[in-house]
């Protein structure tokens, strides 16, 4: 995918120079730590998650691939609760209201076997991933730095596609019910972002932009949104599905 025109230039942005101007901004410093306790509690229900699919994994090889995305996610908690706590807040409290959105999509896009767990966790993540790099464009160095960390690829992806493209090939019928599923998980996915955006002000305002933060008018944050579609629909085709 092209860069987007849309981010700021790295030199305007509340990086660098401009990083203690931003972190002494109360409204900046409120979102940021809403950002990262969106992102830890997502590590955490993304590590439950995963241990549960790696229960339904039909073989050894596959369970122990599985467990060891599972062990991976959790690891990139700590780091996320330490930046949260050098920001003067509570890593538990900056996670709490997250957790019912999350909780709530996982609840509505549950598995129903290990295909649908395996296009789960490459769709559903991964949408969610590019969120975030999406608003990482936004933050300050340090903060941008460590979001880019916790949603770096782990090489589960290629696991996952060989396996799904194995499955299909042997029942080519299995290829639409996991494309309608995929197409489940994305508007799950956008239905529970525009609650939380809706939800949670200080959040929002990180894509609006402030006083001494650049953001994004309308037009730009819908731009935002089709490349997030652009990439999902890619995701589906590494698959071999239809979006």
């Amino acid at each position: 995918m092209p860069p987007s025109t849309d981010r700021p230039d790295p030199a305007g942005a509340p990086g660098g120079e401009d990083t203690p101007l931003a972190l002494d901004d109360p409204a900046y410093r409120e979102a940021v730590v809403e950002l990262l306790g969106a992102i830890a509690y997502g590590e955490i229900s993304a590590f439950e998650r995963l241990a549960e699919d790696a229960k339904l994994a039909p073989r050894l090889e596959d369970k122990v691939a599985v467990a060891g995305k599972a062990a991976a996610e959790f690891t990139r908690v700590a780091p996320l609760h330490e930046r949260i706590t050098a920001l003067g807040a509570d890593p538990f409290a900056a996670m709490a209201p997250f957790r019912e959105p999350i909780e709530l999509f996982h609840e509505h896009t549950a598995p129903a076997d290990w295909y649908e767990g395996l296009v789960k966790a490459f769709v559903g993540d991964g949408l969610a991933d590019d969120f975030y790099r999406e608003i990482a464009a936004f933050l300050d160095t340090d903060t941008r730095d460590l979001v880019l960390a916790s949603v770096e690829e782990t090489g589960h992806a290629a696991f996952v596609v060989d396996r799904v493209r194995a499955a299909i090939a042997a029942d080519p019928r299995l290829g639409g019910r996991l494309a309608l599923w995929g197409r489940r998980l994305m508007g799950e996915a956008l239905t529970q972002a525009q609650r939380v955006a809706a939800e949670r002000d200080a959040l929002s305002s990180l894509l609006a932009g402030g006083a001494d933060v650049p953001g994004l008018d309308l037009a730009a944050i819908g731009r935002m949104f089709t490349r997030l579609t652009e990439r999902h629909t890619e995701r589906m085709a590494e698959l071999g599905l239809e979006s």
